[in-house]
């Protein structure tokens, strides 16, 4: 008995979709590796991956494109599909970018104190924005807009693990290895990234695991998220506050998260988070968003005892996204008074750790 699917897939929509998602890609010249300038007698190089530099400004773009791919690929978008995704705003600027491109109609789902900017950037791909009060209800708002619109809940949460091919094919991780090849310590002691989704934690456990490097990684957690209690044993996996760092933190730890791959968690308040985003603006002059700070923040960290163990070798992280997405919230001085965050004893500790190479936080 033959049977033919209730809504067959144009073949030929969908391969002209695809054709236009690698075509981005090549286009888009890998990002830059940059070489922070470290003080002398450093042995320590470390390296930020310029995510900011894609063409919608940070690393969503990759996750995007993935997440498009593995869609269409499965079928499950098609010519005319309403795409609906929950996130905080750099996915969703990245997603609406690749469905005006597709011409599908993009909506995302976030909390109401997105920045103005990020709603701002969604918009200007052709997106529109669906606000909720409780940063818990994204998901579940998502998923009635996608079948109110017959549409497709895209949720980044459970298949950012799964959309990116981990062995490889020009994954963060292996461009990572590929820009290090001709530094003095090419296979970098750790790389450090923030759980966000959990799919680039996920990529780059795996692909030093893959390629038997021995690497470590790394994985920032701001305060108030669920990824670090879980981790550690100490909850169930739900924190009622959630993150006040835009674009990593979460209230729940999300399906991609795999904690397997995860060798340390570090977190880090949230204080400390804009502290090195700023440090790391006047200290080497490059601008970046707040979740780049968080992981700065434990970099330095981390190179610090590197230096007193004695250890010679390098560090990676990302640069995700620009300090212009934020000029009106984290990089604004009366915004961060305003939340009661006090930077100074943060400033004290990375400046300290600078110039003598020294982590104290007492």
């Amino acid at each position: 008995m033959d049977r033919l699917p209730p809504r067959p897939t144009d073949r030929s929509w969908t391969d002209e979709a695809v054709r236009r998602l690698r075509a981005d890609a090549n286009r888009s010249a890998d990002t830059h590796l940059i070489k922070l300038r470290m003080p002398a007698g450093w042995d320590v190089d470390v390296y930020l991956k310029d995510e900011s530099t894609h063409p919608t400004g940070s690393l969503k773009h990759r996750l995007a494109r993935s997440l498009f791919l593995y869609a269409l690929c499965n079928g499950v978008i098609r010519e005319g599909t309403t795409v609906i995704e929950a996130s905080s705003g750099s996915t969703a600027v990245s997603e609406a970018y690749f469905a005006r491109r597709l011409g599908l109609p993009f909506i995302a789902v976030m909390h109401r104190d997105t920045s103005l900017e990020k709603i701002a950037l969604i918009e200007r791909e052709g997106g529109s924005c669906h606000l909720v009060d409780d940063a818990a209800a994204v998901y579940d708002v998502s998923r009635e807009l996608a079948e109110r619109y017959d549409g497709y809940f895209m949720d980044q949460f459970t298949y950012a693990e799964r959309a990116t091919d981990w062995r490889g094919n020009n994954n963060i991780a292996e461009s990572i290895f590929e820009q290090l090849a001709l530094e003095p310590h090419p296979v970098p002691a750790w790389v450090v990234v923030g759980a966000g989704t959990g799919g680039t934690s996920a990529t780059v456990g795996r692909y030093v695991r893959y390629k038997g490097h021995p690497t470590r990684l790394c994985v920032v957690d701001p305060e108030g998220s669920a990824f670090l209690p879980a981790f550690a044993g100490e909850s169930d996996g739900f924190e009622p506050c959630g993150s006040a760092i835009e674009g990593i933190g979460r209230q729940r730890v999300e399906p991609s998260f795999v904690p397997g791959v995860v060798d340390r968690m570090c977190g880090v308040p949230d204080a400390a988070s804009i502290a090195a985003m700023n440090f790391l603006k006047t200290q080497v002059g490059l601008s970046a968003g707040p979740s780049t700070g968080t992981s700065l923040y434990a970099v330095l960290r981390l190179a610090c005892e590197m230096r007193a163990e004695g250890t010679p070798g390098s560090i990676v992280t990302l640069l995700c996204d620009d300090g212009s997405r934020y000029v009106d919230t984290y990089c604004c001085d009366d915004w961060v008074v305003d939340r009661q965050w006090d930077l100074r004893p943060y400033r004290r500790v990375l400046e300290r750790a600078w110039d003598t190479g020294v982590w104290d936080e007492s």
